[in-house]
């Protein structure tokens, strides 16, 4: 008899083949992770430092928190590898409904939803390059998303490639940038006030800026020997973040000054026009909206393995579970991600909220599910009496830091968000009578 969740054996010509090294995947994770944040949320942080070495602290603070996330994931992805990452975790330690439910608002809320974020980005920019009219950004973000998500149907190789390119770009000119800053101009003023607010609200946009280190869970039935990579890819990618989070925020202070850094909107640019002239703040734009395409890249090539795994789960959803072998990609479970991509870019456009309400629309529910995934560490270890190949070093006290830090950005973002953030839940609840009517399906057809 046919049971929910019972994953159906596929030919080997169509599943998921292990073809991501330790430099692709880390360079994916760098280029999901390495986006807006490090050019909007350094004067929002530096608010709560009092001086240069507190504003440093808070960053290496966030580089820190997310190391302790990535010691567990490794543990999760190296013992229980598997193209749905997260929901394949949630499924072994809590069941088949809360799994479903993860999937599908990873599908219509998380991944959608950061997609439309960072695609807002790169409209908001380029519009500032070339405007297009009173819908400029959403029609910039409308275009990254059908092209981003056609390149990722036309395999998985040309999508990696690119990603790889994309990241090394962006790294590259950022470290230039910050490089030429530290090099040629004097330190400005040190002196600053007190902090003008406490130092928990600057790790809530410190910890947005180090997000989507754990997209890398989801390509672990596609890395080559996970049991070594996996932890080794995750270990450079958010080292070589974290050092240039402290280089570009020390570039900001040594030009702007911290005070200066507080009063500034758009610190990037400022320090790219001093640096270069006039031309500086077009080639800033060009570098943040080369960073938001990154994301949006790297976020269709892992987003959608969730959804392909939900279809191989469900009969009812079985064309989301077909991997196209040649081109080594989930072909359909893509057009669907990209469709409700593109919904969610025309609803932020017509709201005139666009970025603000996708980040609304996505924080409280994203960290329910980390908070709730951390946990699942607890559950195999208390289950399984054989000992995972790597472990993850300082248990429990690592994995209860890394719980402790979710349940904190879970409550934040819950006070921090309007409306918003109800549509998410309700988007979420959705899919329980979702869930009740496939499992009914299944099982009228086992009885056939």
């Amino acid at each position: 008899m046919s049971t929910p969740f019972s994953v159906r054996k596929e030919p080997a010509a169509v599943r998921p083949r292990p073809t991501f090294g330790p430099m692709h995947t880390a360079a994916l994770v760098v280029g999901i992770v390495v986006g807006i944040g490090i050019v909007a949320f350094p004067p929002i942080v530096a608010a709560s430092a009092d001086n240069t070495w507190g504003l440093l602290g808070l960053w290496l603070a966030g580089g820190l928190i997310s190391l302790l996330g990535a010691l567990c994931y490794a543990e999760l992805a190296t013992a229980r590898p598997h193209a749905g990452g997260e929901y394949h975790f949630l499924h072994q330690a809590f069941g088949p409904r809360l799994a479903f439910l993860f999937a599908w608002a990873r599908i219509t809320v998380i991944q959608t939803g950061s997609i439309a974020v960072a695609a807002f980005i790169v409209g908001d920019h380029l519009s500032k390059v070339l405007w297009l009219g009173p819908f400029s950004a959403g029609i910039y973000a409308s275009l990254v998303v059908g092209g981003l998500t056609a390149l990722n149907i036309a395999g998985t190789a040309p999508a990696k490639d690119a990603q790889t390119l994309f990241a090394a770009t962006v790294v590259t000119g950022l470290a230039l940038l910050a490089g030429l800053a530290l090099a040629t101009q004097s330190p400005a003023a040190a002196s600053a006030g007190p902090a003008l607010a406490p130092p928990g609200l600057a790790m809530i946009f410190v910890l947005l800026a180090y997000g989507g280190w754990n997209e890398a869970a989801y390509l672990s039935a596609e890395v080559r020997d996970p049991q070594r990579n996996i932890l080794r890819s995750l270990v450079l990618a958010l080292t070589v973040i974290t050092l240039l989070y402290l280089l570009v925020n020390l570039a900001f202070v040594r030009v702007l000054g911290l005070e200066g850094l507080r009063a500034e909107s758009a610190p990037a640019v400022t320090l790219a026009q001093r640096l270069i002239g006039d031309a500086g703040g077009i080639v800033v734009a060009l570098l943040v909206s080369l960073a938001a395409v990154s994301t949006v890249n790297g976020s269709i090539l892992t987003g959608v393995r969730a959804c392909y795994a939900l279809g191989n789960d469900f009969t009812g959803l079985r064309l989301l579970g077909r991997w196209h072998g040649p081109r080594n990609a989930p072909v359909n479970a893509l057009l669907v991600q990209g469709l409700i991509a593109l919904a969610l870019v025309v609803f932020g456009t017509l709201t005139q909220g666009g970025m603000q309400a996708m980040v609304e629309y996505t924080s409280p529910v994203f960290w329910f599910f980390l908070a709730l995934t951390a946990l699942t560490l607890f559950r195999f270890r208390h289950r399984t009496a054989s000992s995972p190949i790597y472990r993850v070093p300082g248990y429990p006290l690592v994995p209860l830091l890394f719980f402790a830090a979710c349940l904190y950005m879970l409550h934040a973002s819950v006070v921090f968000t309007g409306a918003g953030a109800l549509l998410g839940v309700l988007m979420v609840l959705v899919g329980l009578p979702l869930y009740v009517w496939l499992q009914r399906r299944e099982r009228l057809a086992g009885q056939k």
